[in-house]
């Protein structure tokens, strides 16, 4: 079994930054890819940025120049910096995570149990 633990969410004003960081643990193989996705009251969950294991990143263009993606392969850990946040920010924000496991090598998703964050004018 794999765990997600997120943390950084909080309150911001407008302008500010916000550090979200998703540490895995548990009985894996490897891990590919990590993310970030958000989901806003009364909306979808949507991409926010993905991270390889290899460091190729990708992100929504809702948040490019804003929002960098980042991982420590030896620490396990995704972190998600977000500067000049807006009102439209607000959400909750969930870590991903494809890995592979044992004993077979499957491939499963993983979700964190997301975090708040919130951006007031």
């Amino acid at each position: 079994q794999v765990q997600l633990v997120e943390s950084g969410g909080g309150l911001v004003q407008a302008g500010g930054t916000l550090r979200l960081s998703c540490a895995a643990s548990g009985t894996f193989f490897s891990i590919n890819d990590m993310g970030w996705y958000r989901q806003a009251p009364g909306k979808q969950r949507e991409l926010v940025a993905i991270i390889t294991s290899g460091g190729n990143t990708n992100s929504a263009d809702s948040v490019k120049g804003r929002f960098t993606i980042s991982r420590d392969n030896a620490k396990n850990t995704v972190y998600l910096q977000m500067n000049s946040l807006k009102t439209e920010d607000t959400a909750v924000y969930y870590c991903n995570a494809v890995v592979k496991t044992p004993p077979w090598g499957s491939i499963r998703n993983y979700w964190g149990q997301g975090t708040q964050v919130t951006v007031s004018s």
